[in-house]
């Protein structure tokens, strides 16, 4: 059945049209990243969370208001159970032209399993997290994580003709040297790799400032090793890109502390229990459950959904400094979705 976008597109008070949703399909994950979660993390109850069938609704509605890029997210998304159920209901929209890219972000550990099926419902990309080519420093940052099972899932994405874009967290002190071998482990396997500043998000156990690195600090280290060309390329998220011309491969830079890129934001984000948060670095936000399941028509849900986007603010306020060690919000990035 074609979807036909009669609706008026979602526009925020400062002009920019939403075209981008993510949405987190769990908050639960098989890794414990540091910077991004405690080892001993409490979950939300499953009961709290959207079925798959109200996951496909929500994400049906914003369509309808002109989304055209859609990612999941968890947690790890590859851990819902019956995910594949989900993706496959939402490649409708692909078929149908209402909806460009459908995509996902994982840790790469359920790669394997799922890649036939991914690229079989339309997924074209994937982005896989990965802050180390060193076995030992892998298993230390997830604490929980196998390295050998992530390089066979990125393996078997690529055989499934899965576009692979690598996404690293830059920490102070850990992998800022190896930098240089992940582009080169990327581009020689013709996949793009995306550098991440650490964002002050969640209770950690731990002090970002000793983690942050400025990823000015390490393009200005990189120039000194390769030619940096910079490039208007855009993929619809937050990063800036160069071309490495000595591999002839992309690098992205996603910088929201030292050169934010909040002018141009396209897009908010949903968790697993119907919250849309309208900015990542800010608590305001927005239940859409309540709405999406108190009628099976979606017109009070719409009404939240415009009211929300009406209040999306112009930027965040991320800052890592020894003044200020909370984090700039107590949720986890597992629970808003990467």
């Amino acid at each position: 059945m074609t979807l036909t976008t009669t609706q008026p597109s979602l526009i925020d008070p400062f002009g920019r049209t939403i075209s981008y949703l993510r949405v987190s399909v769990t908050d639960r994950c098989d890794f414990r990243c540091v910077y991004c979660m405690a080892e001993d993390m409490t979950f939300l109850p499953k009961r709290d969370l959207l079925t798959l069938e109200e996951l496909d609704r929500l994400c049906s509605a914003f369509i309808a208001r002109g989304v055209k890029k859609l990612r999941l997210t968890g947690g790890e998304p590859l851990v819902r159970k019956n995910l594949m159920s989900l993706i496959e209901g939402l490649s409708r929209h692909l078929m149908s032209g209402d909806l460009e890219e459908l995509t996902l972000t994982t840790n790469g550990s359920q790669l394997r399993q799922h890649a036939q099926a991914l690229y079989q419902h339309g997924v074209r990309r994937v982005n896989v997290s990965l802050d180390t080519l060193d076995a030992d420093k892998f298993k230390a940052i997830t604490r929980w994580g196998d390295f050998d099972r992530v390089m066979d899932g990125i393996q078997a994405a690529q055989d499934a003709g899965l576009k692979v874009k690598l996404n690293a967290v830059a920490l102070r002190g850990f992998n800022e040297d190896e930098i240089p071998s992940m582009i080169a482990f990327a581009h020689e396997r013709d996949m793009d790799l995306t550098l991440i500043e650490t964002m002050p998000l969640g209770d950690i156990d731990g002090d970002r400032t000793d983690q942050y690195l400025p990823l000015s600090q390490v393009r200005k280290g990189l120039e000194g090793a390769f030619t940096l060309t910079d490039l208007p390329d855009q993929t619809g998220g937050p990063a800036r890109y160069v071309r490495i011309e000595e591999t002839g491969g992309r690098l992205g830079f996603i910088t929201p502390l030292t050169h934010n890129f909040c002018e141009s934001c396209n897009r908010v984000r949903v968790t697993c229990t119907g919250t849309l948060y309208m900015c990542l670095g800010q608590d305001d936000a927005a239940d859409l459950r309540e709405p999406l399941r108190a009628s099976e028509g979606d017109e009070l849900l719409q009404r939240a959904i415009d009211e929300a986007i009406g209040r999306k603010p112009k930027g965040h306020d991320f800052v890592i400094d020894r003044t200020g060690q909370a984090p700039a919000v107590a949720r986890h990035m597992s629970m808003t979705g990467g």
